[in-house]
């Protein structure tokens, strides 16, 4: 059973979409999430406190700061502006994928997990990401 979500971000932060995968996957299995952008990744994380959401983005720009950064200097790709190297370095450093057990018709996350898009770029983006359930 397959399935894509179509995600619209506004700019580079997390976007949870727990409840939308949750109603889709029923039964018993495996899923697979794999997203299908090179500049956004899937994270499991905190849904409870959105400080979380914020600490991680703020993490994440502080690690890698756009390519106008005097520390970014090296940066070649610089053409699809500041903020797409970046978010490609971003991405190689997460997961683009998240394989999440469910069971009798519900994901097997923990009490505080959620699924989150994080998106790398400063413009809106939409966003696909795969569902496989087997």
């Amino acid at each position: 059973m397959q399935t894509t979500f179509t995600l619209q971000t506004s700019g580079q932060g997390l976007y949870e979409f727990t409840r939308d995968v949750a109603q889709w996957a029923t039964g018993t299995g495996l899923l697979t999430l794999f997203v299908q952008h090179t500049s956004c990744s899937l994270l499991i994380q905190e849904n409870a406190d959105p400080e979380v959401q914020t600490d991680l983005a703020a993490f994440f720009g502080k690690l890698v700061p756009r390519s106008t950064d005097p520390s970014m200097s090296y940066l070649t790709h610089t053409y699809e502006g500041p903020d797409d190297m970046p978010a490609h370095i971003k991405a190689a450093m997460l997961p683009v994928s998240l394989n999440i057990p469910v069971s009798g018709g519900r994901l097997a996350l923990g009490t505080w997990q959620g699924i989150y898009l994080f998106e790398h770029r400063d413009a809106p983006k939409t966003r696909r990401v795969v569902a496989h359930l087997q």
